[in-house]
């Protein structure tokens, strides 16, 4: 939509939008407050009175939009409105950090500080620009919380207004927002501005999907309301007779997470049952809320029968973001499940704003939600300034998104750990110390190797021994960051440690042999036995795995006549092995270019998403194998795209009329004589296809099977699966991804 607004109707427009600013904020304002937002208001206005959006719209828009955001739908108070309203001013304007300070006083600087930090940090070409940012952004958690939650709000206000951007920067934002921000969001407990956030990200990233869910999510919403009220209706009676005042309302799921069910149960959108909850809201006070909430579960289920393997209960023991709730699945009207979610008004609150509706209640209500112990974990987390950024991102991620399991010590206290943590993740989250000497664990009064896995309800004794150590094979079964920091720290120093000894090692051995070891030396040794860093040459000489001999053949080929042609080998893109698997090999015609300029480039085909021509991809750079071509829905494409944005090339089919692919099908369906020539005829005569490998099996008249077929682009592939789903008795047929 095109910006035209005239000079008149734009100052109304921002008149307006401020005074929606305060008049939909969470928290209610003294005289005082308001007048500090107003100077916030002028300051900013003035200050950005000259800038633009890439709408065309007055930049002011922008930080009013955020403060509205962090006052309305995170629910802070006034020192962060005034920050948010100032949050660009000291990044884009001549106003500095000193200027906040004298007119707004300490905190508001301190924010407005952290979020500059994050918006000014300098490229880093050794590693991946957006995890540093990510890193540096986590850091200020050290500082005030504020600073994430407003950088957030400022996030959210972006996607919104994402329209105009080009689309290769569209991606790259919203891949980050998949990545981190998101996740940031639902470990805050801002579930609204998480589901926003992660809607927004499929919009960018998955276009086509997301418009066509979208459309499907509009169309049943009407047949949605009369179910929701025809559930209501069956228990309002009850509910009215026992005095609960309370608000029944559906929560349609998010296209997001549609999107994910879909994907991971390998379902289309009319098979997923679960695509709404019904909400019931009470009004009670703190000391009657839990009653009350099993009071309503007990009307609920005398009217439906309810699914036992699907109750939770977040009011017992709430989650360590604060979420407090009781959910369970009944069988409701037209026998249909359907997902009930019980919770008070301050419950609500707390789910619907998070960590503000969280620090509002705190006082009153003493019972701990484990949000403040969150928030510690994370500092601890950030303990670790040596890690590179991108174990650091990933580290932290861990943590952002698991589902709890709940532990008793010994002495009957509870630990929240994420689900699959093991009995080493425990004792790392009593002490450090603990986990570095961890042998064993008693749960439940039997003895258990550290990896074993915890379940809710266990009780763990961690059993330790001054003489263990880590070693590399614990980070195979640990799944929390601080776990697998402390491990990989540790082993660190030892590997240090090691390759002190093996430089020292190295010198004495090539001093033996009439070479001194220099930079350009231990430069051909990386090379020659294929490592990455000094540091892993000299650890392997530290711990024996490069031998004497291989050390001579070292020096027999540096001192040979072919040491120029062998060095300009290795400079130049490793040449293609012999005996490459087909699947992998560079393509050798011209059917996929590269790069607003089109270019024919050499390039080999990922394995994790395995694309054929015509699946929409794009091209990644790595370090040591050229370029690797993914499908943008690649399972790694969201991580690809958010640390690596620098690396990402664009790319398109332009011929694929010569070459064929391998690709996997997967059927399902009724078994019936005869079924499988069936198949193989359509495969073979119709469709003119090559079968390679052919797998089906039947289980009391229920088979699955799959076909490995060449194909020559997608829309042939696309032919045949829909040639295949004629066949009476085929129920299914999928695309796998993997070989």
């Amino acid at each position: 939509m095109t910006y035209n607004l005239s000079l008149e109707e734009e100052n109304k427009e921002i008149a307006k939008r401020y005074k929606g600013l305060l008049k939909g904020a969470y928290q209610t304002f003294t005289d005082a407050d308001k007048k500090e937002i107003r100077k916030a208001f002028d300051i900013a206005l003035e200050a950005h009175s000259t800038q633009r959006r890439k709408t065309g719209e007055p930049y002011i828009f922008h930080p009013i939009a955020v403060a509205k955001i962090v006052a309305y739908e995170i629910g802070l108070d006034t020192t962060s409105i005034v920050a948010a309203l100032l949050h660009d001013v000291v990044e884009d304007t001549d106003y500095t950090l000193e200027d906040i300070e004298r007119l707004f006083g300490e905190n508001v600087a301190r924010i407005v500080n952290g979020l500059t930090k994050i918006s000014h940090l300098k490229k880093d070409q050794d590693a991946s620009i957006q995890a540093e940012n990510f890193r540096k952004m986590l850091l200020t958690l050290n500082d005030d919380v504020r600073v994430i939650l407003i950088k957030i709000a400022d996030r959210l206000h972006n996607m919104q207004t994402m329209d105009a951007m080009p689309a290769d920067k569209q991606i790259k934002i919203s891949s980050e927002t998949l990545y981190i921000y998101a996740p940031l969001a639902h470990r805050l407990g801002l579930y609204n501005i998480k589901s926003e956030l992660e809607n927004l990200g499929l919009k960018y990233t998955e276009p086509d999907v997301y418009i066509d869910i979208a459309n499907k999510v509009t169309q049943s919403k009407e047949e949605q309301k009369i179910y929701i009220d025809s559930f209501s209706n069956i228990i309002k009676e009850t509910l009215d007779k026992e005095g609960f005042q309370y608000t029944i309302k559906g929560r349609r799921k998010s296209i997001y997470s549609i999107r994910k069910k879909m994907l991971s149960q390998g379902v289309t959108y009319d098979e997923i049952y679960d695509k709404f909850a019904i909400r019931i809201i009470y009004k009670s006070t703190i000391k009657k809320e839990k009653f009350d909430a099993w009071k309503i579960y007990s009307i609920v289920t005398d009217h439906f029968r309810p699914n036992p393997n699907r109750l939770r209960d977040w009011i017992s023991q709430p989650k360590s973001t604060g979420y407090e709730s009781l959910h369970i699945t009944v069988m409701g009207p037209k026998g249909k499940w359907v997902e009930v979610q019980i919770r008070s008004e301050r419950m609500d609150e707390i789910a619907e704003k998070g960590y503000a509706a969280h620090y509002k209640y705190k006082n009153q209500n003493e019972r701990e939600t484990g949000l403040d112990d969150w928030l510690n974990k994370i500092k601890e987390s950030l303990e670790n300034p040596n890690a590179s950024a991108i174990d650091f991102v990933e580290d932290f991620k861990l943590n952002l998104y698991a589902k709890e399991i709940f532990i008793f010590t010994p002495n009957g206290d509870l630990k929240a750990l994420p689900k699959h943590a093991t009995a080493l993740d425990f004792a790392f989250s009593i002490h450090t110390q603990v986990g570095m000497s961890c042998r064993g664990a008693k749960i439940n009064g039997k003895l258990k190797p550290i990896s074993q896995e915890l379940f809710s309800g266990d009780q763990v004794e961690i059993i330790t021994s001054k003489n263990q150590k880590p070693n590399i094979g614990w980070l195979d079964f640990v799944v929390t960051a601080r776990a697998r920091a402390r491990i990989k720290n540790a082993l660190k120093e030892d590997q240090k440690r090691i390759a002190e000894e093996g430089k020292e090692i190295l010198t004495r051995k090539l001093k033996h042999l009439k070479i001194t070891l220099n930079e350009k030396v231990i430069n051909e040794l990386v090379v020659y036995f294929k490592l990455k860093t000094s540091l892993e040459l000299f650890y392997r000489m530290g711990n024996g795995s490069i031998e004497n001999n291989q050390l001579k053949d070292f020096i027999a080929k540096r001192n040979n006549a072919f040491v120029s042609f062998f060095k300009n080998r290795i400079r130049r893109t490793p040449a293609k092995p012999e005996n490459i698997d087909k699947d992998e090999v560079i393509v050798e015609y011209d059917s996929l270019v590269f790069g607003a300029e089109e270019e024919h480039l050499e390039y080999k085909m990922s394995q994790c998403c395995n694309p054929i021509p015509g699946d929409k991809v794009f091209g990644f750079i790595t370090i040591n194998d050229g370029i690797k071509v993914h499908k943008k829905d690649c399972p790694n494409a969201i991580s690809l795209q958010a640390n690596y944005a620098y690396r990402i090339l664009s790319a398109k089919w332009i011929d694929s009329d010569n070459q064929e692919f391998k690709a996997i099908l997967k059927l399902y369906g009724v078994d019936h004589v005869g079924i499988v020539n069936e198949i193989t005829q359509i495969i073979s005569r119709s469709m003119n296809v090559d079968i390679h490998n052919l797998n089906i099996s039947s289980n009391n008249g229920i088979f699955e099977g799959s076909i490995t077929v060449s194909v020559k682009n997608k829309s042939q592939l696309q032919k045949l699966s829909d040639a295949i789903k004629k066949i009476e008795g085929i129920d299914k047929v999928d695309r796998i991804n993997k070989h």
